[in-house]
């Protein structure tokens, strides 16, 4: 039995004094001394599975959604993106922070530390939720209409968006609780409770979206908007009562003085890994604005190829968050060779599945295609851009991998520069692309090198940059 697990189990008088000492790390942790392939696919395996029920509850959604008529089809499709952002900043991005700063500390045997740092980890969940509602309750219009979005799409994107954010401090709350529980290397519950989320969000959009029979006709995209709301809320109460039951390896302590110190140490990661995300949103916005000037058939073929690409990040999201306690406690109890180790097989993990899968595409597109439209137009030019892009997909793979296991060493700037490099050959190669009447295969040939590029650059940071640990 490691240490850290005698002060769970141990009665709380006993758990506290033991909590308020920093102890040496435990050499029979699995994550500081197990094999690093088999530990990284055991802590991969439940994050996966949670991850792909995630995936699932959006196509359910639009399904919802385009029953509901075209307009509201068009507005979830503006809206989509900023609730989607929310989701990545919230879980993968802050919550690695939250995640990287807590393994650290229990790697260097601080679990009081750790336990300091969950609240405040609560206290920035809670504010930035508000920061968002304040900011799409107010210009939540002007920003869709930015977009493009007008008429019924604009009022159907706004209806869906505010019921949303009024409640998005549940879906930054949940993401968090389950960023403190990886961060102590728990994916199991995350995943569970996650997964129970899913399911209640596809059930509950479903009754308040569509309704049930003449008795109960539904509220229509605000119906789904706010199962979601619902759901979320429900995860963030059961991971409360998981901590209140003692099961959890630390305690959330919410009461408790504030430290900027500690704030510190989760935004010096968070902050910094949420412009990752951002470009993400940002390069598919762009790619969108400009693969649209070559007709409605090679805009909606890339939105294909698009949406695969979308269902491959929670694939390596899995895998990469799985990376970060692992590399935070290797960090933490100064082990950085080890680190290192775990860092380079996770990349090498996703870069092979990743790139596996869009070497298939490449080669067998209509596997994929055929599940959205018979268009011959359509799956003309999908099979264009899976042939440029999909052999590119392990690089994908490879760099946000490599940007999860970054933030449990506690240097991610390099792999965001890296997201800014993919960007920024997108925006360059692009727009030169589209002046110059290419085609879209040149366009697509663009979108391949820009995960070549920004696959060999977070690798080079990881290489280049020393992961060696200040001293507090």
């Amino acid at each position: 039995m490691t240490r850290s697990t005698s002060v769970a189990l141990a009665p709380p008088s006993v758990a506290a004094n033991r909590a308020t000492a920093v102890s040496p790390p435990s050499a029979g942790n699995p994550l500081l001394t197990g094999a690093i392939l088999p530990t990284l696919a055991r802590l991969a395996a439940p994050n996966m599975i949670a991850m792909i029920a995630t995936a699932l509850v959006t196509i359910a959604e639009t399904a919802y959604i385009g029953r509901l008529g075209i307009p509201q089809l068009a507005g979830f499709a503006l809206a989509f993106p900023m609730v989607m952002l929310m989701q990545m900043m919230s879980a993968g991005a802050m919550g690695g922070g939250v995640s990287s700063a807590i393994s650290r500390a229990l790697g260097a045997g601080d679990v009081a530390r750790a336990e300091t740092l969950a609240r405040h980890a609560i206290v920035i969940a809670i504010t930035t939720g508000i920061a968002c509602t304040a900011l799409f309750l107010g210009f939540g219009d002007r920003i869709y209409s930015g977009l493009g979005g007008t008429g019924p799409a604009l009022a159907e994107a706004v209806a869906y968006s505010n019921l949303i954010f009024v409640g998005v401090v549940a879906i930054w709350l949940t993401n968090t609780l389950a960023s403190i529980l990886r961060g102590s290397g728990n994916m199991r519950v995350p995943s569970s409770v996650l997964l129970v989320v899913a399911a209640i969000q596809v059930v509950l959009g479903f009754v308040l979206g569509l309704g049930i029979g003449t008795s109960f006709t539904g509220f229509g995209i605000g119906g789904v908007a706010l199962a979601q709301i619902i759901a979320f809320s429900l995860g963030a109460a059961i991971f409360f009562w998981h901590f209140s039951s003692g099961r959890a390896r630390i305690r959330l302590r919410i009461r408790g003085p504030l430290r900027w110190e500690m704030f510190r140490d989760i935004l010096k990661v968070g902050a910094i890994a949420c412009i990752s995300p951002i470009q993400s949103v940002l390069t598919v916005l762009v790619m969108t604005r400009l693969v649209s000037g070559f007709g409605t058939e090679a805009l909606a073929g890339y939105g294909i190829g698009a949406r695969l690409e979308f269902l491959l990040v929670p694939i390596t999201f899995a895998i990469g968050v799985a990376s970060v306690p692992m590399v935070g406690m290797a960090i933490g109890s100064g082990n950085v060779t080890r680190a290192r180790r775990v860092a380079w097989t996770a990349g090498a993990f996703a870069g092979a599945l990743i790139g596996t899968i869009g070497v298939v595409v490449a080669l067998a597109p209509e596997l994929w295609t055929r599940l959205f439209t018979d268009n011959a137009g359509v799956l003309a030019a999908a099979r264009t851009y899976f042939t440029y892009a999909g052999p590119a997909y392990g690089f994908l793979g490879l760099a946000l991998a490599l940007y999860f296991a970054s933030m449990g060493s506690g240097k991610i700037i390099g792999p965001v520069v890296a997201q800014s490099c993919r960007l920024l050959v997108i925006v360059v190669g692009g727009w030169f692309i589209a002046g110059s009447g290419a085609t879209p295969a040149a366009l697509f040939t663009v979108v391949g090198a820009s995960l070549f590029a920004y696959g060999v650059v977070a690798s080079l940071a990881v290489l280049l940059v020393s992961w060696e640990a200040k001293p507090r």
